[in-house]
């Protein structure tokens, strides 16, 4: 199936891709990509060949990956902001047969075949821009993309999904947040996130337009100049932006605000459905091309949604999230090659906890593996960050274990505060009247900057329990 066709057909001049330098419609992207598409064959990139780009977000990368998409070949998206050595290391796990990256960093990767982006994009001046033959375009079963997790523990997964994967996840969430024909979603996130690559084959398949800023462009400032429609958000970018009133006017334009990638803080959905923007929440995961469940509507309180379509939720006998179905990628790369990644009933175990209520709403309650012991009783660290966000000026709380003597282990808490907030001999009376002596964090350490995972906006909880356990009580 090739999507980008696909889309010419159907939304014609309609725009596609919108910079600062001009508008692409569908029909102007396909005959682009078909050029790029078939200077990648005249490089010996075709069917199969798996290609890691090391490159930021920009119109070339969108024109690589999916020229790649139209050859059946098997993209790589790299995060671009972690050391190159780092970069290097996690190659090992996909084995790529070639490597695109700006020619400045062409001698960054011994060992690799690496293919500069100026020679590759400089041949298609005299590339045609002839279609793929009758079977040549790509199946839905054929591997389309290799896209690696945030992982908490520094050691990102390489996930392989399917052209399927990506298509039924973007019916799905095009079914619940329509994009059409005259809307604009803002890529807000990178395209080695799934949450950005996704953006894509929602616009191939709805019709509306990729908004793709210039590199160092505040959101604020794309908000403006292309008034996007649409938009995808982690928290922390959310919260940044409701931090200067001026952006309020420009946030309220838009039909759709996406959230999603971190959990979220009750005090930061107060202050958005205050300002009146519609805040879709939503729960998902690289291993699921994306969104597992979203608000059907604007959200009024904090929960996951529901299930979307082509997906499947289920709760384990210990409240785990289990998921599965078209969407559920194909498996983690590894030296070894490909291996699988769920039970014997097709599960993929994510690793979060969480209930599904009633009226079929997701409800997700923590990490699996971020509970600790405490004096034999199991501390949720997510239940006393959520109490910590409920006191009035308290913007965000990350909990930790912390050595202790007695109890084995005790919680600390590290928060971003406002100054009108009480003083920490305050703060652990309102809290043990709340959550008990036990789970009261024996310290509160104030952060004016986080530490965020490499190339993400999540923060590094990691981080921060080394940091506590280098103190023990």
């Amino acid at each position: 199936m090739d999507l980008v066709s696909a889309a010419a057909r159907s939304h014609g001049d309609a725009p596609a891709l919108m910079t600062a330098t001009g508008t692409l419609t569908f029909l102007e992207l396909e005959h682009e990509t078909a050029k790029v598409a078939n200077a990648l064959d005249a490089a010996g990139i075709n069917a199969g060949k798996r290609v890691a780009l090391v490159l930021p977000n920009c119109g070339e990368l969108v024109m690589l990956l999916l020229a790649l998409l139209r050859r059946a070949a098997v993209a790589a998206p790299m995060n671009n902001r972690i050391p190159i050595a780092t970069t290097s290391g996690i190659l090992g796990n996909i084995s790529p047969d070639a490597v695109i990256v700006p020619g400045e960093t062409a001698e960054t990767f011994p060992g690799y075949r690496v293919v500069t982006v100026e020679k590759l994009l400089g041949a298609t001046a005299s590339s045609p821009a002839s279609m793929p033959q009758k079977g040549q375009e790509p199946l839905l079963e054929s591997p389309a993309t290799i896209i690696h997790t945030s992982s908490s523990s520094g050691n990102p997964k390489a996930v392989l999904h399917s052209v399927a994967n990506h298509y039924y996840s973007a019916l799905g969430s095009n079914m619940n947040i329509p994009f059409m024909p005259g809307d604009r979603w803002l890529l807000s996130l990178p395209l080695f996130h799934i949450g950005g690559y996704a953006v894509l084959i929602r616009s191939l398949i709805g019709g509306g337009a990729v908004v793709l800023p210039d590199s160092g462009e505040k959101i604020q400032d794309t908000l403006r100049r292309f008034s996007p429609t649409h938009l995808s958000l982690v928290p922390t970018q959310l919260y940044r932006m409701l931090s200067d009133p001026g952006n309020a006017h420009d946030l309220q334009q838009v039909k759709a605000i996406l959230l999603g990638g971190s959990a979220v803080e009750s005090g930061l959905l107060k202050q958005a459905r205050a300002t009146g923007l519609p805040v879709y929440l939503s729960y998902g995961s690289t291993e699921m091309s994306s969104q597992v469940t979203t608000t059907p509507a604007p959200a009024e309180y904090i929960a996951a949604g529901k299930v979307l379509a082509y997906r499947e939720i289920g709760i384990g006998n210990d409240g785990e999230i289990l998921v599965r179905g078209r969407c559920l990628s194909q498996g983690y790369l590894g030296p070894g090659g490909l291996t699988n990644h769920t039970d014997s009933d097709g599960w993929f175990h994510t690793g979060d906890r969480g209930i599904v209520d009633e009226d079929g709403t997701l409800h997700v309650t923590g990490r699996m593996d971020n509970m600790f012991i405490s004096g034999g009783e199991n501390i949720h660290p997510e239940e006393i960050e959520r109490e910590f966000q409920s006191i009035p000026g308290i913007l965000r709380a990350i909990v930790v274990p912390i050595p202790d003597r007695e109890y084995g282990s005790r919680p600390a808490a590290f928060i971003e505060a406002s100054s009108a907030l009480p003083d920490n001999d305050t703060l652990h009376q309102v809290l043990s009247r709340s959550l008990g002596t036990l789970k009261t964090p024996r310290s509160i350490t104030r952060v004016t900057e986080w530490q965020l995972l490499g190339g993400t906006e999540k923060i590094d909880r990691k981080y921060y329990k080394q940091l506590a356990g280098s103190h023990p009580l």
